[in-house]
C-alpha cells in the first residue's frame, strides 16, 4: 500500500463542524443550563471527540497527540508568566506595594475620572511591560481595590482595566502576541504597528470617552462614601507600613521592561524585590514570603472590601486557570491536526470574493477560533498561516492580515470567559464568576476598547480606508523568500488578473 493510500483524509465541512458544534453544547449546558462557570470538562470532552473524528480520518494516536502537544509547547511561556505573575501577587500584597498603590490612588484620584484613569494607567504599563496578564495581576489588581473605595460598580472597574491592558499588549514590541502576528504573516513588527493605530488609537479615544461620561454618570462628588474611603485607608494603615518607597518593586519591573528585558526575569526580578520588601518593611519571615508566592497572602481586616480583594495570590491561585489553558489549548491542537480548522476557513474563503469580505472573514476567523480552542495564539498563529497567501494572491498588504489577527484574536480573547485570557481575567481580578457572581461578567461588554477595534477594522475594509495594497518592497519580499501567493480562480474569481498585478516569480 502506497504512503498516499495511507494517509490521513480531509475531513469535509459537516464532520470539520462536527467537534466544534458538539463542544459548544457541551460549553453551553455547563454554563448555562447547569450554572457552573468550570468549562475543563467539556472542552476536555471536545478534545476526546476531535481525536475520534482524527482517527475516522485515519490519524493514528503518535500523530494526534504531537499535534496537541505542538500547540500546548508554543505557549509555556504564557503558562510560565501566569506562574511567575501569581508570585508576584501573593508577594505585592505581603510587601505592601498593592496596598500603597490602593492607598494612594484613593487619596490622589479624582472618583468622577476613576475608570478613564484606570485605563490609561493600565495602558501605559502594559505597553511598558509587554505584558497584559502582568498588568491585570498587579496594577490592574490595585484599581479594583480603588474602584471598591469609590464605590463603582466591579464590572466597571474590570471593563476599564481589562480595555488598557489588552490595548498595551496589541502594540508593545515587547508582547508576545504583538510579535507572533507579523511573524506569522511575514511582516515587519514596526510596521504591524504602524498599521494598527488607525484601528487602535480611536477605540481608545471612544473608550476614554464613555469612561469618562460613566465616572461623573455613576459617581457624583457629593455621593461618594467617604466615609467608606476613609474607613478603608485607615485599615490599610493600621496593617500596612504605607509609604512611597514600597513601589519600588514595581518601579523597577517597569524599567527592566523598557530596557528591553525578557519579560519572565523581569517579572522574577519584582518577586524577589517585593520579598525583600515584605522582610524589610512589614516584618514578613522567609517562610511567611514563600508561603505568600505559593498559596497567596491571608488577611482579616474586618473591612470586607479590603478582605476580598488582598486575600489571594500566589501559584496555586493560577492552577484552575492554568488547567483550563492547557486543556483548550490541547483542543486547538487536535482541531488543527486532523484538519478540521483549516477545512471550516477553506469553506469561508469560498464564500467571499472580495477584500472586504476576507478581511472580515480573518477577523471572525479569529474571533471563532478564540471561541472554540481558548487560546489567542492559536487564534492568532492558525488565521495567519492560512489566510496570507490569500491576501498575496489578491494584492494586498498582510499587515491588514496582521491587524486582522490581532483584533479577533488579542483583544477578543480577555472578553471569552474560557478562554486562556478570559479565565485569567476573571480570577486575577478576583469577579468571582465561579461563586455564581455572574453579574460581574459585565465587564465584556464594558471593555469598550478590546470590541470597538475589530469594529472599526470592519468599517475600514468595507470603505477602503487604511487597507494598504501590497507595496513593491513587499512584492519583492515574496519572490525573495518564496512567500505562497494563492490561486485565487480557485476560491470563485474569474481570473487571477483580479488580484490586480502579483509578482510573477512567486509560488502559486
Amino acid at each position: 500500500m502506497s504512503a498516499q493510500d495511507t494517509s490521513p483524509r480531509k475531513p469535509s465541512l459537516g464532520l470539520a463542524l462536527t467537534p466544534v458544534i458538539l463542544t459548544l453544547l457541551l460549553l453551553a449546558l455547563q454554563l448555562f443550563y447547569f450554572g457552573d462557570f468550570t468549562p475543563q470538562i467539556p472542552l476536555a470532552i471536545g478534545l476526546a471527540i476531535t481525536g475520534l473524528v482524527g482517527v475516522y480520518l485515519g490519524h493514528n494516536w503518535e500523530g494526534l497527540e504531537k499535534g496537541v502537544f505542538h500547540v500546548i509547547n508554543v505557549a509555556l511561556p504564557s503558562v510560565s508568566v501566569l506562574i511567575v505573575v501569581g508570585m508576584i501577587i501573593g508577594v505585592w500584597i505581603a510587601s505592601g506595594t498593592v496596598p500603597t498603590l490602593i492607598y494612594y490612588g484613593l487619596i490622589i484620584l479624582s472618583p468622577q475620572i476613576f475608570l478613564a484613569a484606570a485605563m490609561i494607567m493600565c495602558a501605559v504599563v502594559s505597553v511598558s511591560l509587554g505584558t497584559s496578564w502582568g498588568t491585570v495581576g498587579t496594577v490592574g489588581l490595585a484599581l479594583m481595590g480603588i474602584g471598591a473605595g469609590f464605590d463603582v460598580p466591579v464590572y466597571w472597574t474590570a471593563g476599564a482595566v481589562v480595555s488598557g491592558s489588552f490595548f498595551g499588549d496589541k502594540i508593545s514590541p515587547l508582547s508576545d502576541t504583538t510579535n507572533l502576528a507579523p511573524a506569522v504573516t511575514g511582516q515587519d513588527l514596526f510596521a504591524h504597528i504602524r498599521n494598527m493605530m488607525p484601528t487602535t488609537v480611536p477605540a481608545m479615544l471612544i473608550a476614554f470617552g464613555i469612561y469618562v461620561w460613566a465616572g461623573f454618570t455613576l459617581v457624583h462628588g457629593d455621593g461618594v462614601a467617604f466615609e467608606r474611603i476613609d474607613s478603608i485607608t485607615t485599615a490599610l494603615q493600621d496593617n500596612f507600613s504605607i509609604s512611597p518607597w514600597l513601589l519600588l518593586p514595581a518601579v523597577v519591573v517597569i524599567a527592566l521592561a523598557i530596557a528591553k528585558q525578557p519579560p519572565i526575569p523581569s517579572l522574577f526580578a519584582g518577586v524577589v524585590l517585593g520579598a525583600l520588601t515584605a522582610a524589610l518593611t512589614q516584618g514578613a519571615s522567609l517562610h511567611d514570603i514563600f508561603q505568600y508566592a505559593n498559596s497567596g497572602y491571608t488577611i482579616e481586616t474586618g473591612i470586607s472590601e479590603i478582605d476580598s480583594l488582598l486575600n489571594r495570590g500566589g501559584i496555586q491561585s493560577m492552577m484552575w486557570t492554568i488547567s483550563l489553558i492547557l486543556i483548550a489549548l490541547g483542543f486547538g491542537g487536535a482541531l488543527e491536526k486532523t484538519g478540521c480548522l483549516q477545512t471550516i476557513i477553506a469553506a469561508i474563503l469560498t464564500k467571499v470574493h472580495s477584500f472586504a469580505g476576507v478581511q472580515t472573514a480573518a477577523i471572525g476567523t479569529s474571533l471563532a477560533t478564540n471561541l472554540v480552542a481558548g487560546d489567542p495564539y492559536l487564534s492568532i498563529a492558525l488565521p495567519g498561516r492560512m489566510y496570507s497567501p490569500v491576501y498575496r494572491g489578491m494584492g494586498y498588504s498582510t499587515l491588514n492580515l496582521s491587524r486582522a489577527v490581532e483584533e479577533g484574536g488579542t483583544l477578543m480573547s480577555p472578553l471569552i470567559p474560557w478562554n486562556a485570557g478570559g479565565a485569567f481575567v476573571i480570577s486575577a481580578l478576583g469577579l468571582g464568576i465561579a461563586s455564581g457572581n455572574f453579574e460581574n461578567l459585565l465587564y465584556i461588554p464594558l471593555a469598550f476598547a478590546c470590541w470597538l477595534t475589530p469594529v472599526i477594522g470592519i468599517i475600514y475594509a468595507w470603505t477602503g480606508l487604511f487597507s494598504p495594497r501590497a507595496s513593491d518592497a513587499e512584492r519583492r519580499d515574496w519572490v525573495e523568500n518564496d512567500r505562497t501567493v494563492a490561486d485565487m480562480t480557485s476560491y470563485g474569481y474569474e481570473s487571477q488578473s483580479e488580484t490586480k498585478g502579483e509578482p510573477e516569480k512567486a509560488s502559486a
